[in-house]
């Protein structure tokens, strides 16, 4: 029942259409503010937008037999968009474990490194520098290349500042995996 309610919600917003700009933007937010408060979420943005998207025509389509008072429509499209969502999710969830179980066999460090608490942080925050290292995991970074060089080493992290201070570095298979997931979240008939 709660993803009823906020297909309607969200129909009712469109149809309002309350700003001369902004409202798909605003509708899309309500509608994971909705998410969010009715417990179908929990740590993560769902991309139910981009389903409800992917067929623009049978979305306005929904949009306009809700205004015409059939509420059905609108109701299967979120909930069809929010399965796309869901199993785009868990795909994502799999290529990301994926990614980091094959980190632990290319990366020589002591179990108890940090080194493995920054391979973690990547999978979750796939571009880092050494403020995030010590915000996020509290290690020291007066010198983050101790921490980051087994991982360059191994091709997981790749330096894009090419300074000598301030350096930051990006996981790329990380990066391609989100990338793959927006594409996916993304497509459009």
């Amino acid at each position: 029942m709660p993803l009823a309610q906020i297909a309607v919600a969200h129909a009712q917003f469109e149809t309002i259409h309350p700003f001369t700009d902004g409202n798909g933007r605003t509708g899309r937010a309500l509608a994971q503010s909705m998410l969010r408060n009715k417990g179908l979420t929990r740590q993560v943005t769902v991309p139910v937008s981009a389903g409800l998207l992917s067929d623009t025509d049978g979305y306005f389509a929904a949009l306009t037999a809700y205004r015409e008072g059939d509420l059905a429509p609108i109701i299967e499209r979120f909930a069809r968009a929010s399965e796309r969502a869901v199993a785009n999710g868990r795909q994502l969830i799999t290529q990301l474990r994926e990614i980091r179980a094959s980190w632990n066999d290319r990366v020589t460090a002591r179990s108890d490194s940090a080194v493995w608490r920054v391979a973690d942080l990547l999978t979750r925050r796939p571009v880092v520098n050494g403020v995030l290292l010590r915000q996020e995991l509290g290690i020291s970074t007066d010198h983050p290349r101790r921490y980051i060089g087994p991982l360059t080493g191994a091709g997981i992290v790749v330096e894009f500042t090419d300074r000598a201070r301030n350096r930051a570095w990006h996981a790329p298979e990380i990066l391609a995996a989100l990338d793959d997931f927006a594409e996916r979240a993304g497509r459009r008939a």
